[in-house]
């Protein structure tokens, strides 16, 4: 029974739902992104290894897995036919969220939107 119990907690973290708009927001805090922090993004697109539908800005997508604590147990983007950039916001995410989340109404999947900026 117990075992039965662990593996479905461990499948429940696996991956988020399919429809990610059903996703509660995240509550987390807002922090103004370091001077710099879009420059990655900036370079990848301008490398030619990205694109986006709209010059100077890229926003990604991510589901975050959160304990009832309110730690981060796991973070998803969204695709975006660019893992590099994929990869780096999940990293940003969860440095932000390090020990900031407050413990959620919901356990589970939320969702967040990290939004790159730059001049052209």
């Amino acid at each position: 029974m117990l075992l039965a119990f662990l593996l479905q907690a461990v499948a429940t973290i696996a991956s988020p739902p399919a429809d990610w708009r059903s996703l509660p927001l995240l509550r987390a805090p807002t922090t103004e992104a370091a001077a710099g922090v879009s420059d990655y993004v900036r370079d990848e697109i301008q490398a030619g290894h990205c694109t986006t539908p709209r010059p100077g800005t890229l926003s990604v997508d991510l589901a975050v897995y959160v304990a009832e604590s309110g730690r981060v147990r796991r973070i998803v983007p969204r695709a975006i036919n660019c893992p590099t950039v994929e990869q780096y916001a999940s990293g940003i995410a969860l440095r932000s969220l390090r020990g900031e989340v407050e413990p959620p109404e919901t356990i589970g999947w939320h969702r967040m939107t990290i939004v790159f900026t730059w001049q052209q």
